[in-house]
């Protein structure tokens, strides 16, 4: 368990200062609300016992003061305290999803295969905020009880010992037992509704994208019961889960109960004082300190399942990289060369590409046509080393392109994938992806070039909102948008995957007749399923 956690509780020695104020002020808040209701209790007892003729001797208002200014301390130190520790336990989550993209980013096609994406979905949203049990509902309130019952000692022990020395240790023993029986009691159950969120995150939303393929084999009813049966059997794990919290909480109150009646029939066994209440609400107000706990044990195996999913990624270790300080080569130019290249995807029998070979000079423009699953886009994926050749090399400027650093080799292309990502966001923002470092100006006139100047003509300009996916846009606008980013990156090769797919003839036409202008200087590959009468290729492969 530890071994697991430990990676993530290493990270709170980042915000040690904020941890330590969020425990002073959750300390400060538990003093106060057993302050305040011992205090009440004594108040109470005293004014009670010293009857109506001791009120005028009796000073009342000093307690009265203290009930007050427990009541203030404890809402002000609670809304703090709440304050310090959701904002560093969002800090350290935000620090977390970070890593996780990081790690994400470097690995291969290949390994990122093994993941769906409602899977990943999952582990970035679900499983990373499942970590912050770890601090919030276990490392916070544990400290503070242990703390809290050392304090309740000293006070009590000056009053008397006996009887404070069985309070802390019945205390002491419920915090260290009772928890570690509800872990092990939640433990199982938790790691199963780990997986059961997971799998049911990715069956619904395969079931939401499939709906077309479902209706048309008649599978939908049937798939629709399979999610319905593992909703089912999630929520009845969940039922139990709730049942277990119950449970502990209904064994907290017994044992405070029991707690309550003990230290009332010892108290009396030496005095009949007001002192009989005082320890008696401070028994009652050892509900507050023990009740969060068992509950953040009983997730603490959900918890644990989360931290292993996420390490799963972290742990990983890139099957392509990079070398750190590689070769330089020439960014005004781009001469491309294939060397008896072989390559076949993992577990498939097939070769896509054997003895491939094929030199394709700076500022020459090709095209790659073929079928279906022939290794047109394997080869854009090659050059871009999402893939790695099985034997072979590929050259760029007559430099193997796994000798180059990852910043030059991305400096050195630019891709206009099939599908072009439109984000939810400015038009500047959906071009800077381009170019980080690119002025307005350069936005205008790549704009002007690639024939989008009338997205400038509106009021916001540059900020206008353009909508998730681009639904403010056609498909030739959005293709359009994809080249502006290529031609911002200012880099000398060009690689092009479909970017006439799904566009009438005369769009078409125009989005060729676009990257003919835009790319003269440029050396350009390009897939395409069909062959375009136009001078825009030198040269056309067929594989």
């Amino acid at each position: 368990m530890l071994a697991i956690l430990r990676p993530y509780i290493a990270l709170y020695k980042h915000y040690f200062w904020q941890i330590l104020i969020g425990l002073s002020l959750s300390i400060l808040t538990l003093f106060a609300s057993v302050f305040l209701l011992s205090l009440s209790g004594w108040f109470l007892a005293s004014t009670a016992f010293v009857g109506v003729a001791g009120l005028y001797s009796f000073n009342y208002m000093l307690p009265a003061a203290g009930v007050r200014a427990a009541a203030i301390t404890r809402t002000a130190a609670r809304y703090m305290e709440r304050l310090v520790d959701h904002n560093t336990t969002f800090k350290i989550l935000a620090y977390l999803r970070t890593l996780a993209f990081r790690k994400l980013l470097p690995l291969s096609a290949n390994q990122l295969a093994q993941y769906q994406k409602a899977d990943l979905l999952n582990r970035f949203i679900v499983d990373i905020d499942a970590l912050d049990h770890l601090y919030l509902k276990l490392f916070s309130p544990v400290v503070t009880a242990l703390i809290m019952i050392a304090i309740l000692f000293i006070g009590l022990s000056y009053i008397n010992l006996p009887i404070a020395l069985i309070i802390t240790i019945i205390l002491t023993l419920t915090l260290l037992t009772v928890p570690v029986i509800f872990y092990y009691a939640g433990k199982q159950l938790g790691e199963t509704l780990a997986k059961q969120q997971s799998d049911y995150r990715s069956q619904l939303i395969s079931y939401l994208q499939g709906q077309a393929e479902l209706t048309l084999f008649n599978a939908q009813a049937k798939y629709r019961d399979k999610l319905d049966e593992l909703e089912s059997q999630w929520l009845t794990n969940q039922q139990r889960q709730s049942t277990l919290m119950a449970l502990s909480s209904a064994l907290i109150l017994l044992i405070s109960g029991f707690l309550t009646l003990l230290v009332l029939w010892l108290i009396t066994q030496y005095t009949l004082s007001p002192l009989v209440a005082l320890f008696v609400f401070v028994c009652l107000a050892s509900t507050e300190i023990l009740m969060p706990i068992p509950n953040a044990f009983i997730f603490l195996g959900q918890v644990i399942a989360s931290a292993s999913r996420i390490t799963a990624i972290f742990s990983q270790t890139p099957e392509i990289t990079f070398v750190k300080e590689g070769k330089t080569i020439d960014l005004t130019m781009a001469k491309l060369r294939f060397d008896k290249v072989n390559f076949s995807y993992p577990n498939q029998p097939f070769i896509i590409l054997k003895d491939f070979s094929l030199t394709v000079e700076s500022g020459e423009h090709i095209g790659l046509i073929g079928k279906t699953g022939c290794g047109k886009s394997t080869l854009l994926n090659l050059i871009n080393r999402i893939w790695e050749p099985n034997s072979g090399s590929i050259y760029l400027n007559d430099t193997p392109i796994n000798q180059l650093d990852e910043k030059t080799l991305r400096q050195a292309i630019a891709v206009v994938p099939q599908v072009i990502t439109i984000f939810s966001d400015t038009l500047r923002q959906n071009l800077l992806i381009g170019n980080e470092q690119a002025t307005d100006q350069q936005l205008i006139d790549v704009l002007h070039q690639v024939e989008l100047d009338k997205l400038l003509i509106t009021e916001k300009g540059l900020d206008l909102l353009i909508g998730q996916g681009g639904r403010a846009l056609s498909g030739g606008e959005i293709r359009r948008i994809g080249i502006a980013r290529a031609l911002l990156h200012h880099s000398p090769l060009i690689l092009m995957d479909e970017p006439t797919e799904s566009l009438d003839q005369q769009t078409e036409q125009q989005i060729i007749k676009l990257i003919q202008q835009s790319c003269k200087s440029k050396t350009l590959l390009m897939v395409t399923h069909r062959l375009i009468d136009n001078p825009l290729f030198d040269r056309v492969i067929s594989l």
